[in-house]
């Protein structure tokens, strides 16, 4: 199944009006305007998804800052959206689909096959002349049922040895990856022996994704092969959504580790590597990355 959608075949689906549920999650991090401006203009007939409490629920702790809702809590926020069985979905955002993967992964996990990003999002649409239209839309409830585990997903004792003979993708930026500088969460660095893949480097300065073959080679250039067994984790889940989506335009798959790195940095027993490579693995290891400069500190690390 395609990840992707182009402006020109959005605008032929609802030409031919084909049924298809436009949802709009205008969301970047440290913002709060995201619905203020979807008001402001949005695609004719984007339903408004609030990231922070339709994709995320927060009264789970120690999951990390956007913890996945229950298959229930999911289902009852698609519905509201007015998703239907056999629906098919178009996610888009104003930030290279940085947020709407967050929603497209959801999706998928949940059994929805057809649901798409729309490449370029707003800006792309607006760039081809196309109409928007402002306020709130309220579609008629939906009857979907999401089932769950469509797409792999790792918790935080797999994350701790993922990269034993296997990769583990860091998705932040690479300053955040390094340790330079930490935002948000306790502690700066990474999960020891990840290896760090700035999702910004998955898109143009248009905010298109890359070509499938540019892609591949980005990747290939990270240590994946054909017989890598790959996951992926950012500061919260969200932007690994979108690396996921970038390794499934290339030709992998891949799992989320949706607590990341806001759960594995709250937790004082995980380790915090610093540094700009993954560590070698100690003698007698069981495989692991290329040897480099980071250093594993305990809890000590921007605490």
């Amino acid at each position: 199944m395609a990840t992707l959608i182009s402006v020109p075949e959005l605008r032929n689906r609802l030409d031919s009006g084909e049924r298809t549920v436009l949802l709009d999650v205008r969301w970047v991090l440290g913002r709060t305007d995201g619905h203020s401006e979807y008001l402001a203009a949005h695609l004719p007939g984007a339903v408004f998804v609030d990231l922070p409490t339709e994709l995320a629920d927060h009264a789970q702790a120690g999951l990390g800052r956007h913890p996945l809702p229950s298959r229930e809590r999911f289902q009852a926020a698609a519905r509201q959206w007015g998703i239907n069985d056999g629906d098919t979905v178009v996610a888009y955002d104003n930030s290279g689909s940085m947020a709407a993967a967050r929603v497209w992964w959801m999706l998928r996990n949940a059994g929805v096959d057809s649901v798409y990003l729309l490449d370029g999002g707003l800006a792309a649409w607006a760039a081809a002349g196309y109409p928007v239209e402002t306020g709130e839309v309220r579609p008629v409830v939906g009857n979907v049922f999401l089932g769950e585990g469509g797409m792999p997903a790792i918790n935080e004792a797999e994350a701790a040895r993922w990269h034993h003979q296997r990769i583990l993708l860091d998705a932040r930026a690479g300053e955040r990856f390094r340790g330079e500088v930490e935002p948000i969460d306790p502690r700066a660095g990474h999960i020891p022996g990840a290896v760090s893949a700035p999702t910004t480097q998955n898109v143009s300065a248009d905010g298109t994704f890359l070509p499938a073959e540019e892609l591949r080679r980005r990747f290939e250039a990270l240590g994946l092969d054909e017989a890598s067994t790959v996951a992926v984790y950012c500061g919260s889940g969200v932007t690994a959504s979108h690396e996921i989506a970038a390794l499934h335009i290339a030709g992998f798959t891949a799992a989320l580790y949706p607590g990341s790195f806001s759960q594995w940095s709250n937790n004082p027993d995980n380790p915090v590597a610093v540094g700009a490579e993954p560590l070698e693995e100690p003698a007698g290891g069981d495989g692991g990355g290329p040897s480099g400069t980071s250093t594993v500190t305990g809890s000590s690390v921007g605490s």
